[in-house]
């Protein structure tokens, strides 16, 4: 690696596969394992967090002593050190023998930070993952000279506060958004495309706006075609545009604004859909729906797989790693694992009182975030007692009843509204679906 090579890794800063330490410690090994579990990566020694460069002893004794570290890995892992003046350069590649550990535990690489995770975890995750990433596969649709963006290039660029004056196709290949034969990744498309639609179709936000409580009349539809970061700002704005904000006038030279929900939980969720969808489902997008008491958030593939259900909110265990680097150095994304935590505590924080419900799909295909506007929530929940009791006594009557027959029995709602109240009767213990979708029936377990 040559001494360009190592100052534009200096000034990309920190990252998935690059990390500064400014000294020798004991969490040496812990990087070091994180790198072998992922993708790999370069460690720069003697260069402080903010990218300042101090310089390291190069000493062949304090190479021997890194080099006592690197043997600590297990299983071994043919790392290589380089010294450039007065840095340490460790190159350490992606291992073959995943799950690598050590006397520390195992860790992974999430974002620009390294998390530990148990050993079974980890196996759980490489054997129903398998090593192929979306991220880094070559994007054959796609034509680096042709369909670049650089206004999206130099946008990003400042939101992550990284110096222009490198090349942009050496910078792109820093970020793994470019290979070294000027091939457009995967993750290069999603952010620096100029026709993603052309590219990847289903790589969109679809709005949609409903009049009242259920999905019968669509007011408002967009579909946002963009890259990432434009698609996160513009499902935003649809959202600011059909809810209501309040105007409080409080004794200070400006009034307060009040939304029906808070921006920043609003933001999360938007980002987390984006971030963590399975970009292999390409027949679902993201989906943002606005009600009158609600909105629902859709993201596909549900959770990634070898992920405990009950640790959402609490442990970060990204699908995308890149993708969320990439959206943490551009400030969308704070720290790993924190996202669900920020939601909540910014709805507990609000002036107008909202709930949060995660609703995960029984074949683990999506995952739902959705915000209830309490006040609402109350006045439509006699409503959706009615609609609900309706279904269970049409089912009563004729258990082989379809989803569009009840739509056509009950009236002002559609086969996706009679959907999503059977999908809560199956969650809550009332109703249950006997056989296959197609020659099978339901039974009504009590009333």
């Amino acid at each position: 690696m040559t001494g360009k090579q190592i100052k534009h890794l200096i000034l990309t800063g920190e990252g998935y596969r690059i990390e500064f330490k400014q000294a020798l410690d004991k969490s040496l090994i812990d990087e070091v394992c994180a790198f072998a579990n992922s993708s790999g990566g370069h460690i720069l020694m003697g260069v402080a967090d903010d990218g300042t460069v101090e310089g390291i002893d190069t000493s062949n004794r304090t190479r021997s002593k890194i080099q006592d570290v690197l043997n600590k890995l297990e299983p071994k892992l043919n790392t290589t050190i380089e010294v450039k003046e007065n840095l340490i350069v460790i190159h350490v590649p992606e291992g073959q023998e995943k799950p690598y550990g050590c006397s520390r535990g195992f860790f992974i690489r999430i974002g620009p930070n390294s998390q530990k995770m148990t050993r079974n975890e980890i196996i759980k995750l490489f054997k129903k993952e398998g090593r192929v990433r979306f991220e880094e596969l070559i994007n054959e649709k796609a034509n680096f000279t042709q369909d670049f963006d650089s206004k999206a290039f130099k946008h990003f660029l400042k939101l992550s506060g990284i110096s222009s004056t490198i090349k942009p196709e050496t910078l792109l290949q820093n970020l793994d958004c470019l290979t070294s034969d000027k091939e457009f990744t995967n993750l290069g498309v999603l952010f620096f495309a100029k026709d993603i639609d052309f590219i990847m179709n289903y790589a969109l936000v679809d709005c949609i706006l409903f009049r009242g409580t259920d999905k019968v009349k669509i007011l408002d539809r967009k579909q946002y075609k963009g890259n990432i970061i434009d698609n996160i700002e513009d499902a935003l704005a649809f959202v600011h545009r059909h809810t209501n904000t309040e105007y409080v006038i409080t004794g200070k030279p400006r009034r307060e604004e009040i939304p029906d929900y808070p921006e920043t939980a609003l933001r999360e969720a938007i980002v987390n859909a984006v971030c963590h969808r399975d970009y292999f489902i390409r027949e679902v997008p993201v989906v943002v729906e606005v009600f009158a008491d609600r909105v629902e958030i859709q993201n596909p593939g549900g959770l990634p797989k070898g992920f405990d259900p009950k640790k959402f909110g609490t442990q970060s265990f990204p699908r995308n790693l890149l993708i969320a680097s990439m959206l943490h150095r551009a400030n969308y994304i704070e720290k790993a694992g924190t996202g669900i935590s920020r939601i909540k505590e910014t709805i507990a924080n609000h002036k107008k009182k909202v709930t949060l419900d995660i609703e995960y799909s029984d074949d683990s295909i999506f995952y739902n975030i959705i915000f209830r506007k309490e006040d609402l929530a109350k006045a439509t929940q006699k409503t959706t007692q009615k609609t609900t009791q309706k279904i269970l006594d049409l089912i009563n009557k004729n258990p082989y009843i379809t989803r569009q027959e009840l739509s056509r029995e009950i009236g002002n709602i559609t086969p996706d509204g009679i959907k999503y109240h059977l999908e809560q009767l199956k969650k809550q213990g009332v109703l249950k679906r006997v056989g296959a979708d197609k020659g099978g029936h339901w039974k009504v377990i009590k009333k």
